[in-house]
């Protein structure tokens, strides 16, 4: 017969719990505060082991149940006295009298997190040791325990350990139904999760590219102050089972709380600089970039990307792609900057940015691989939208030259950039580029012309702001995203003075825009691939 009786329907008492964790943070005194309470623990294997060493009594699990483990523990927990003392609603006769039938006793709270399936994939442990780490009996108690929460506490998370002895504490050792039922919504979340990861490992296994269902999950990092305006509530999760450097996983070295849009934007900027492995300095408002540039280090870098458009740099988002040093954290703090992020910051560098402590400075330990490849979705009304990631390039081989005149080596070097660039730009793309560097970008238009139109006229107003008698885009060359469909954003291109220009090709008119750049003295090379990002 059931030993709990309800003395309040939105109250029950934690007589007897079983534990079995693989994170094992902070459970002893978690179970010796169960102990001192006066709940009996029932355990398994090494959780168990653990809580005798420290001289909490444990009842092994086979003891309680009559039956040892088999299987290489694959069965331990997969007893009917184990389920039966959690399934079992303590308001029904009939569950009481199986319950007293079968030598049934009530278990009242279920402590329990998996085994490290995430972690073990993330390793690249062999296929085996992977479905080794699938855990069978942990799911089926949370899952057991959650559906059952109107008698039963689940407990899945170190986190939630100070609140539930609080609350027991309070309660003469009980737990009310409203946080009964929150640790049931956290212990369902995370059997959700730990399939959708499974699921996830492995379709890859069987190369299905886009199998009949899909599922994702993430691990809520921060709430955010709100979302891209106040009216809008938002949070950061993590993606569960990526361990891709960026602003999500980034560590903060100092300055305010991320919002939403800085975060968004840090993203941009930081994905951008990682296409490059020279050192490169990114510049980013509202997720497009103002100035890119590359050189022989980052401070020279940082100054020719700040002179594409440093009107547009103001409140910027800075990224780099080699550690920060202070010369160059020096020249930053010059202006007003809203994130740094960089894979490291060294000492004298963070002394420097102290003197600007609101600047929120975040650093990844390392840069991402861009080959890597990854899915990005896109939430629309009633759907999901899902590709692979934008990682194709090109080089020099695989470029065509269709004008009549060859590019010369520093024109290819400057249109490999600017198309680089252009992959990280909203489109209708256009990138201006000399030496390595942005000297005019257009970006998001509904046409390519007012595209390559606003980019000159970034590049004429940077050069007055800098002191230039001649726009910048006097002897650079362009890139554009996606073919020219007619000849006018190519024909206004040359009006700002490039020289070469780079595409991918592939319109109608194509002849009509070579006719136009060979007409100029234009080199143009095609791509064949196009870059286009909305």
């Amino acid at each position: 017969m059931s030993e709990n009786k309800i003395r309040d329907p939105r109250e029950i008492k934690i007589k007897r719990a079983v534990i079995s964790v693989s994170d094992k943070d902070g459970i002893e005194d978690f179970a010796r505060s169960l102990h001192e309470m006066g709940v009996e623990i029932l355990s398994t294997g090494g959780t168990a082991s653990a809580l005798e060493k420290v001289g909490i009594p444990v009842k092994d699990v086979s003891s309680h149940t009559g039956f040892p483990e088999i299987m290489d523990g694959r069965v331990k927990t997969l007893h009917p006295k184990i389920h039966g003392g959690i399934l079992a609603k303590r308001d029904d006769e009939s569950h009481q009298k199986a319950m007293e039938e079968h030598g049934i006793s009530d278990i009242d709270m279920i402590v329990v997190n998996l085994y490290p399936f995430a972690e073990t994939i993330s390793n690249n442990a062999d296929f085996a040791t992977c479905i080794e780490n699938i855990d069978i009996g942990g799911p089926s108690m949370l899952r057991s325990a959650a559906k059952n929460h109107d008698f039963v506490a689940v407990v899945t998370d170190p986190q939630d350990y100070e609140e539930v002895l609080k609350e027991m504490k309070e309660h003469d050792g009980a737990l009310t139904y409203p946080l009964r039922q929150k640790l049931a919504a956290h212990a369902f979340a995370l059997t959700a999760t730990y399939d959708s990861n499974i699921a996830s490992w492995f379709t890859a296994q069987t190369k299905e590219h886009y199998p009949l269902r899909i599922s994702f999950s993430g691990t809520l990092k921060q709430t955010l102050r709100y979302g891209e305006n106040p009216h809008q509530s938002a949070a950061l999760y993590l993606v569960d089972g990526s361990i891709r450097p960026g602003a999500a996983r980034a560590a903060q070295v100092q300055g305010k709380e991320l919002s939403y849009n800085n975060l968004n934007d840090t993203n941009a900027a930081f994905e951008l600089v990682a296409d490059f492995e020279e050192p490169t300095v990114a510049i980013i408002k509202h997720a497009n970039p103002c100035g890119v540039a590359t050189a022989d280090n980052t401070l020279d870098a940082y100054k020719h990307a700040l002179q594409c458009d440093p009107v547009s740099a103001f409140g910027g988002i800075i990224a780099l792609n080699q550690p920060l040093t202070k010369d160059t954290a020096e020249a930053i703090i010059q202006g007003f900057v809203e994130v740094i992020i960089a894979p490291s910051i060294d000492a004298q560098a963070i002394e420097v940015l102290k003197k600007k402590d609101k600047i929120r400075v975040l650093t990844t330990g390392t840069m991402p691989d861009m080959a890597q490849q990854r899915r990005q979705v896109t939430r629309i009304a009633g759907g999901l939208l899902v590709q692979d990631h934008d990682i194709g390039s090109v080089d020099d081989e695989t470029l065509k030259v269709v004008s009549d005149r060859e590019p010369t080596k520093n024109e290819m070097a400057d249109m490999l950039f600017a198309f680089k660039v252009a992959k990280h730009v909203k489109s209708n793309a256009i990138v201006y580029a000399k030496d390595g560097a942005t000297v005019g970008i257009g970006a998001g238009q509904m046409s390519r012309i007012d595209s390559a139109r606003i980019a000159a006229q970034k590049a004429k107003d940077a050069a007055t702001e800098i002191g230039y008698d001649e726009p910048l885009t006097k002897g650079s060359v362009v890139a554009s995203d996606a073919f020219f469909p007619f000849a006018d954003g190519l024909i206004a291109a040359a009006d700002a003075g490039v020289t070469a220009v780079i595409q991918p090709g592939g319109s109608m008119r194509d002849e009509e825009v070579i006719e136009a750049a060979n007409e100029r003295g234009l080199a143009m090379v095609f791509t064949g691939i196009r870059h286009f990002r909305h």
